[in-house]
């Protein structure tokens, strides 16, 4: 087996996900995805213009597919989070290459560093703005950008400096992702059983109460497992 037919060797702590499944998880396009982490092109009168990745991913690309990690994963979810909020592309690029030097860190926005500064190094980062009407519009979404910080560390968990874990499901800790349990697919946080494990039980069994007994799980967590399935189903 030479190099370029080898399959991809992923550490056991940092997660792994395909564009489709990192985009199940964050409810949005996978080609969204795509295009924030490999860049995307477009005419602009008789010229092409690239627009260059937000990032590289942690994984290694392999056979030209899109190989994504946890942290990947939750650098993502906060970009998805500003845009959402009416905050622009070019400006949320322009506080992740600040945050990259601020934090010293290449995933910025999954740092507790960023928990705690993170509304100041986005002001100084559109400080950097040559357009004063930008920069206007941009100082105006300063209490958007907090309030999405806020809420969206409110069901992250650190290890040391970094997020280690993500609690999808509206924050309740039945349910959890982390990079070093089944490759960063959600699970039941304390008995290890994929969600959707649990979710197809139930469908296959025709009850909670059933599936609970076969995977030995309080129904309480298979009913929040396949609740949280379904969600992402109808996302």
């Amino acid at each position: 087996m030479n190099e370029m037919t080898m399959p991809l060797t992923v550490p056991l702590d940092v997660g792994s996900y395909t564009a489709a499944e990192a985009a199940r998880l964050l409810r949005t396009p996978a080609r969204n995805i795509r295009r924030w982490m490999r860049g995307h092109r477009y005419v602009a009168g008789d010229a092409i213009r690239q627009v260059p990745p937000l990032w590289q991913s942690q994984l290694a690309m392999f056979e030209d597919s899109l190989e994504l990690g946890f942290r990947d994963l939750i650098e993502l979810r906060f970009v998805k989070a500003f845009v959402d909020a009416g905050v622009g592309l070019k400006a949320v690029r322009g506080c992740l290459e600040y945050a990259r030097e601020c934090v010293g860190d290449p995933y910025p926005f999954s740092t507790r560093r960023f928990q705690t500064d993170g509304r100041t190094i986005f002001l100084k980062s559109i400080e950097r703005s040559t357009s004063n009407e930008a920069l206007l519009d941009l100082k105006t979404r300063q209490y958007v950008f907090k309030d999405v910080i806020e809420r969206s560390f409110k069901d992250l968990d650190f290890d040391d400096r970094t997020v280690a874990r993500w609690r999808p499901f509206h924050g309740k800790a039945s349910i959890v992702i982390d990079p070093s349990r089944a490759f960063g697919q959600p699970v039941a946080a304390q008995f290890g059983v994929p969600t959707v494990a649990l979710a197809d039980a139930v469908k296959a069994e025709g009850s909670v109460e059933k599936a609970a007994r076969l995977f030995q799980v309080p129904a309480a967590v298979v009913r929040d497992a396949a609740t949280f399935e379904a969600s992402l189903e109808a996302a």
